[in-house]
């Protein structure tokens, strides 16, 4: 799975499932500042992209992400090993 199609896939959770707007979401885009997640929206992304990706993600992983960019890069990591 490339890093174009992992980026797409968490737009498409962020707009369905978090309300956020698509023109908003960039590489660049803060998940809390920008986007107004919290914690508990951060958990609900990693299960999402579970489910979307079937791999287990280590909640620790997601412990220090704040970009988009640093989602796609984690998930990324994960599929492609």
């Amino acid at each position: 799975m490339t890093n174009e199609e992992i980026e797409k896939i968490i737009k498409d959770i962020l707009v369905e499932k978090f309300e956020c707007s698509a023109d908003d979401l960039t590489l660049d885009t803060d998940l809390f500042a920008d986007l107004d997640l919290d914690s508990i929206d951060a958990v609900d992304l990693v299960v999402i992209l579970q489910k979307k990706t079937n791999k287990k993600i280590a909640p620790e992983s997601f412990r220090s992400i704040r970009k988009l960019g640093d989602v796609v890069q984690v998930v990324s990591k994960l599929v492609n090993e």
